[in-house]
């Protein structure tokens, strides 16, 4: 046992560790105990522990926004989103960095400026755009919407990450007679697998979240509905329905919670392996 761990001031610092991680867990906590809550009951005391548990509170959110249909809309736009978002940002990262060029790096350039842009500029645009091109309310135009908005920093992770590939693999490849299509998907990308992972589990986080896109894209189309918009039936102008709107965001948030905590290691892999030659 390496008593070194029981210093006074390893102590204090594990104490100070502890404190940190339950105020960033508090609101999990308020989240949790106020989705079982009746109204009056939040209003009174949001912080309490609850009195009396109201599961049905689930039960009208699953009947009132049509759960499985809104868990489905966000399945799959989130799903056909990051698919793309991580076969264009690594190829196009890939020609980038195997294929320096002044239009290449101005291609770079442009991407990694986009990231600074903030999106509320683009937002009148953006709505004139997907109406001219006849995007709007289609399950292909907030697929294409997301692509755009994830390729910047997608092609930026992707970029320092293929520094790290050996480039005597493809060149072996080559020899063997691969074609440019082959090297890239047989040899290039399967090594790209920690980055990959850490693309997905970024952008799948962001889209499943995502508010302001899918309204200003989607728009009236119910049919298409996320999660994250269905949840806003409990805000009126004059009443919150703050028991309902809980529960409704406990069931919103909690695959993407499991997802987050099953794959979370693979973030920090991946970041610091696409930095040794960045």
């Amino acid at each position: 046992m390496n008593s070194s761990r029981y210093r006074p001031r390893n102590f204090i610092l594990e104490i100070a560790a502890i404190l940190l991680a339950l105020v960033f867990l508090s609101p999990f906590y308020l989240v949790l105990s106020n989705s079982v809550k009746g109204l009056k009951e939040i209003l009174t005391d949001a912080a309490s522990f609850p009195q009396v548990f109201v599961w049905s509170n689930y039960s009208k959110v699953w009947d009132a926004i049509d759960f499985p249909q809104a868990f489905w809309n966000s399945l799959q736009i989130t799903i056909l989103s990051v698919i793309f978002i991580v076969l264009f940002s690594s190829m196009a990262a890939y020609q980038i960095v195997r294929k320096p060029s002044r239009f290449n790096s101005f291609v770079f350039l442009l991407l990694i400026s986009a990231m600074i842009i903030p999106f509320q500029s683009l937002m009148l645009q953006l709505v004139r755009v997907t109406s001219i091109l006849e995007l709007r309310g289609e399950l292909y135009g907030i697929v294409a919407c997301y692509l755009g908005f994830g390729m910047p920093l997608s092609v930026f992770l992707f970029h320092g990450f293929i520094k790290t590939v050996p480039f005597e693999l493809e060149e072996a490849a080559r020899v063997d007679g691969s074609n440019p299509y082959g090297v890239f998907f047989k040899i290039v990308f399967p090594l790209l697998m920690p980055i990959i992972v850490t693309v997905i589990i970024l952008n799948t986080l962001w889209i499943w979240n995502d508010y302001l896109l899918p309204v200003l894209v989607i728009g009236g189309n119910k049919d298409l509905t996320t999660l994250p918009v269905a949840v806003t039936k409990f805000f009126g102008q004059y009443t919150k329905k703050w028991d309902l709107a809980l529960a409704g965001l406990v069931m919103a948030i909690t695959p993407i919670l499991l997802f987050f905590l099953t794959l979370q290691r693979y973030i920090v892999e991946g970041v610091t392996s696409g930095s040794v030659k960045g």
